[in-house]
């Protein structure tokens, strides 16, 4: 009798020690199963929390909402003056040329450009007088850029710069391209989170 119990015991504890494993098989090729299956997709314009986004992540087709308007990203420059890095990023406006300069230095620092054709002012000096305003000479350089998406310029190329500021924060910079004629913007800079990022696709 005592051997029949010990036979009967030694049976039910392989048979517990035989389903233990095959539920931990089966456990794990359901956590590979779900590894392996791509995220469903997601409505972009869902409210989940913090949707402005990074900045420094921006690219051609991406929207921005600035509360009162939308715009979306035509085309980016990717500049670089020895190791020194930043990004402009050209909006698709009406009757105008605008665009949003990113750059750390080291904090993050964003700007919003509005072209200034009407004007034939040049970085000749280090004080210039625009509009009212005094600008002193804060920068100037060389670098390179390579362009994405729509910008009007070759795929890559070099740049010159000179970036004045007045007393009171107002920006007024000069920009030329592959060594043609200067062309002028003034700026102004705006928070992080001053607009909510949509990724395009």
């Amino acid at each position: 009798m005592a051997t029949e119990l010990l036979l009967l015991l030694a049976v039910l504890v392989v048979g517990v020690v035989i389903g233990v494993v095959i539920v931990s098989n089966r456990a794990k090729k359901n956590t590979n199963v779900r590894a392996q299956t791509p995220p469903p997709p997601r409505d972009p314009f869902a409210n989940e929390g913090d949707t402005t986004g990074d900045p420094r992540a921006l690219k051609a087709g991406d929207m921005l909402d600035w509360g009162h308007e939308r715009t979306w990203i035509r085309g980016s420059l990717r500049l670089s003056e020895g190791g020194y890095t930043w990004s402009e990023h050209f909006l698709e406006v009406d009757g105008g040329k605008r665009w949003l300069s990113v750059e750390e230095d080291p904090d993050l620092e964003l700007v919003l450009w509005t072209a200034r054709p009407d004007t034939e002012l040049t970085p000749h000096a280090k004080t210039l007088e625009f509009e009212g305003v005094t600008y002193r000479l804060e920068e100037r350089g060389t670098g390179s850029y390579r362009s994405e998406g729509t910008t009007g310029l070759s795929a890559q190329g070099g740049l010159d710069y000179a970036d004045y500021e007045s007393d009171t924060g107002q920006l007024l910079s000069f920009e030329r391209f592959d060594h043609g004629g200067w062309e002028a913007a003034t700026g102004q800079k705006i928070l992080p989170g001053s607009f909510t990022i949509y990724p395009g696709s």
